[in-house]
């Protein structure tokens, strides 16, 4: 009776620690975190994922549209088509800020490249400019790809070919030199209306590569 009380004793410790040793196993298993994809910082990914996304909706330029910009809606149940068309409207307001920024780029890459007016009325000639730049100004921008992302989300490659964006800016320059004369001609100086027209195509040329027919 002694030694099967013994034997039972020592199985009923060997039982415990095997159950120790496997709790342990469990333990430390269940510590150990999956190892994360690494991005590939030259390559584009959906927000928060690592699902590839094309070029274009991380700001990647486009070929042959000088001015391209990214819309973006959520999901929700009214459908692809509401999904598309309100992603447009937003990569319209995107587009109308990309084009500001060009406009006052090509403002002061101008001045710098001739030497002509100071910072203040640089400044100030650009700043005019860019308010010119409105939904109107924008009406050939147009939607040439859709993506819809993991979450949903709907995203819209909004664009203006070079011509029209090159139209639009020669707009946006007449119309503020038609309401702000004073500050062009400190800019430009006492130009006839045929060099001022010159000037502005020489600038909007060097911009977006192509000239108002």
């Amino acid at each position: 009776v002694i030694m099967n009380k013994k034997v039972i004793s020592q199985l009923g410790a060997a039982l415990i620690l095997t159950g120790v040793v496997a709790c342990s196993s469990s333990s430390e298993t269940t510590r150990i975190e999956p190892v994360k994809l690494e991005q590939d910082p030259n390559l584009c990914y959906f927000d928060d994922t690592e699902v590839r996304a094309p070029d274009w909706i991380c700001g990647t330029p486009v070929e042959g549209y000088p001015v391209a910009a990214v819309g973006s809606f959520r999901d929700t149940k009214a459908g692809t088509s509401f999904a598309r068309n309100q992603a447009t409207m937003d990569g319209r307001v995107q587009l109308a800020t990309e084009m500001k920024a060009k406009v006052g780029a090509m403002v002061k890459n101008h001045a710098e490249t001739t030497g002509v007016g100071d910072q203040e009325t640089v400044d100030a000639v650009a700043s005019v400019t860019q308010r010119q730049i409105t939904a109107e100004i924008l009406f050939g921008a147009k939607a040439i790809n859709y993506r819809k992302g993991p979450d949903g989300t709907t995203y819209a490659l909004v664009v203006m070919d070079p011509q029209q964006a090159a139209v639009a800016a020669k707009q946006a320059l007449q119309t503020s030199y038609k309401n702000q004369q004073a500050q062009w001609q400190r800019f430009l100086g006492e130009k006839a209306q045929n060099e001022l027209e010159a000037e502005m195509d020489k600038m909007i040329n060097s911009e977006f590569g192509a000239m108002p027919q």
